[in-house]
């Protein structure tokens, strides 16, 4: 490098700058200086991404190529087949063949974390994909969405810089797949836009009881285009039909040791069963003007939402999985989805972070299934009659005729042809981009950072709030750094005082005050809250504790009764064997209370000769003379975690003796019919959290 070339930098090391690139400036990859990496070049503050940001496709194209081959995010997941069936609901706001009246259409659903690799557990605390593969007969449409409504980010230059932050630290590769580290932390406390999201990565949202119960999000606003050409803007929503529900903090971490598959199992062997999983998509209609608003909410915003009781959810249709993958690598592992994989009648909006998705996906699928023929895997073909001119390529598996891969031509009678007006072609629509000028900024109304958490905060009930404190006072106190725990407090201020205060009494910190004054105004949300309402028990499952030695008349009846109800009944004993004409499923020593939704105790088992620390170190908790010590820690635990105990006959001696005190949830009679009859009831509402706290106020 000449004097006259070199930055006039005295802090510029040029051998270190070669070898660690660890220059004092952020740079393109050949060391043009950055002036703004947290903003896509657009077309005004409100318009397009444009195609000529250099920096951003550097920046997103080495991303999206980080990891080979195992995706850079959402790697470990699990997927099932299904068919979407629809109600016809929606034909009013879109002319998609799939949305019309009687339309079914088969589809595939891959449930996935975020930060994990495909060796991590299930259970962690992360934000989950919900991302629907929809083999419609107008070409495929990919609903890529997540269990949380809003994102991280605001645009999507800043991908790449969220995940790096919440990944393992790259020094040690350590923690995994999980954000409890300083440097998850320090980047949310310094960038507030992702304060929403966070809140609900700590709300009960981050460690779902299954993937059965757990709501799926399009994040973005999109638009629909009727017949007629109206358009109008959307927000997608998956409604499980079982509600909504999630693990105890204690349960997640129970589970990652005991079976770190708990998710993609719950979801394999409910269908296995017969009892599919099911969602109703819904959309909430909100109307199209020129600023792309709704109730002063910007739609362009991936950090906001819409909350329901300003937009009802409409349902549009069910999906329900029926049918297990036939190979986990070539159908789960291979599916590649892509936002831009869109139906005639449904479209795109300016939203910064989905018009990034729009490039990233398409380019990660280049390294990750190794070149640019993906889209011809089984599982990624489409559905409907497909004649693309593309041709050869890494991975080429169809085999062309033809000798005019091109347009126009004569060689092959101008074949293939453009579609014309009711052929239903996919209309790219004919939305005004205001004039302006390109730069590398965000409208004004993206700067809200806090409204929005705070509804959700005054929205969840106590046990709910309860739960927060308890993750924002867990993850924080992983974080080394002192600066950064305070600087997240400051964040917690702008949110709520006691939520604040709750958490720094936790870290033995001061409470900040609220930098700017806090919005009274804002309304609760309902429907935010997973509690509160009933569902249906389908799948749960419930442990049945007998006594094999004792000849239990009433048990065949009860177990049918389970069955009937659409639950799944799981004998427990203190040994293997038979009871009834019936063999036990599990025993003390294969047990655990958190593959459990409900426990009906009908004897009083005598405990196995294995009931010893030495043999299984679940024994080592404390028990009352002549009770298995591995029954009183399953008991012990349910009440804990707030799931129903039902018991009758000698099983009441069971509860008496385990020191579970009678209280919300704990049902006993002397009909077993009666017992189960409350029990499934109760189940309904998922947990007793009544047992604790009163559930509102």
């Amino acid at each position: 490098m000449t004097d006259q070339n070199r930055p006039n930098d005295d802090t510029h090391d040029e051998e270190g700058d070669a070898r660690g690139r660890q220059g004092r400036f952020l740079t393109t990859a050949q060391g043009a200086r950055v002036r703004d990496t947290d903003h896509s070049l657009k077309a005004g503050r409100r318009g397009p991404i444009l195609l000529q940001d250099h920096h951003l496709r550097e920046k997103i194209t080495h991303f999206d190529h980080e990891r080979i081959p195992e995706r850079v995010v959402h790697a470990r997941g699990a997927a099932a087949h299904g068919v979407f069936e629809s109600y016809g609901t929606a034909s009013s706001v879109t002319r998609a063949a799939f949305l019309q009246h009687g339309a079914v259409t088969p589809t595939f659903t891959r449930f996935s974390t975020v930060l994990g690799s495909r060796g991590s557990a299930d259970t962690v605390r992360d934000t989950r994909g919900f991302a629907t593969k929809f083999y419609t007969g107008e070409g495929t449409f990919d609903l890529v969405g997540n269990n949380i409504p809003v994102f991280f980010i605001q645009d999507g230059i800043k991908f790449p810089d969220v995940i790096h932050a919440a990944k393992p630290h790259p020094d040690r590769e350590i923690p995994q797949a999980q954000s409890a580290h300083d440097t998850f932390w320090d980047f949310v406390s310094l960038h507030t836009e992702a304060q929403h999201h966070t809140l609900w990565n700590m709300s009960d949202r981050g460690i779902p009881r299954s993937f059965r119960m757990m709501e799926g999000f399009g994040i973005h606003t999109f638009r629909m285009e009727n017949a007629e050409g109206e358009m109008t803007m959307v927000k997608f929503h998956w409604k499980p039909v079982l509600g909504v529900h999630s693990l105890t903090w204690e349960e997640a971490q129970m589970v990652s040791g005991a079976d770190p598959d708990f998710h993609r199992r719950d979801l394999a062997d409910a269908i296995e069963a017969g009892n599919f999983p099911q969602w109703e998509l819904g959309i909430q209609v909100l109307g199209d003007n020129e600023d792309q608003t709704f109730a002063g909410i910007d739609l362009l915003d991936p950090t906001k939402i819409v909350p329901e009781e300003l937009a009802a959810v409409q349902p549009i249709g069910k999906l329900t999985l029926t049918r297990n993958p036939d190979n986990y690598f070539a159908e789960t592992e291979q599916v590649a989805f892509h936002p831009g994989n869109l139906p005639p009648g449904i479209d795109v909006t300016d939203d910064p972070l989905l018009q990034v998705r729009l490039f990233s996906y398409q380019d990660t699928q280049l390294t990750r299934l190794g070149g640019p023929n993906w889209n011809q895997l089984p599982i990624n073909r489409s559905h409907a009659p497909v004649n693309d001119m593309l041709r050869d390529g890494y991975g080429q598996q169809d085999d062309h005729v033809g000798e005019a891969p091109y347009q126009p031509n004569s060689l092959d009678g101008g074949c293939p042809f453009t579609a014309g007006d009711g052929e239903h072609a996919f209309n790219d629509l004919a939305v005004k981009v205001p004039e302006s000028v390109k730069n590398r900024e965000l409208s004004a109304s993206f700067e809200d950072h806090y409204s929005q958490p705070r509804m959700f905060w005054k929205s969840m009930t106590q046990p709910e709030k309860r739960h927060i404190i308890a993750a924002y006072s867990f993850e924080l106190g992983k974080c080394r750094e002192q600066a950064i725990r305070e600087r997240q407090l400051a964040c917690l201020a702008q949110i709520d005082p006691v939520l604040c205060q709750k958490v720094a009494e936790a870290l033995g910190l001061e409470a900040p005050e609220p930098a700017e004054p806090l919005d009274d105004r804002l309304e609760p949300s309902p429907a935010l809250s997973q509690l509160g309402r009933s569902w249906p028990v389908d799948g749960r499952k419930v442990a049945v504790i007998v006594d094999p030695d004792e000849d239990d008349r009433d048990l065949p009846r009860l177990l049918e009764a389970i069955t009937e109800a659409s639950m799944t009944p799981v004998l427990v004993a203190p040994r293997g064997g038979d009871i009834a004409g019936r063999t036990i499923d599990e025993t003390f020593a294969t047990a655990r209370s958190v593959e459990f939704d409900a426990i009906v105790v009908g004897g009083n088992p005598t405990p196995a000769d294995d009931a010893t620390p030495s043999l299984d170190q679940k024994a080592g908790a404390p028990a009352a003379p002549g009770i298995d010590p591995r029954l009183t820690l399953m008991i012990q635990e349910c009440w804990r975690h707030a799931k129903v105990i039902g018991a009758w006959g000698r099983g009441r001696e069971v509860i008496a003796e385990t020191g579970v005190q009678a209280s919300p949830g704990v049902v006993e009679d002397d009909r077993p019919a009666t017992v189960l009859a409350e029990v499934t009831e109760l189940l309904g509402q998922h947990r007793v959290w009544e047992r604790f706290t009163p559930v509102r106020g």
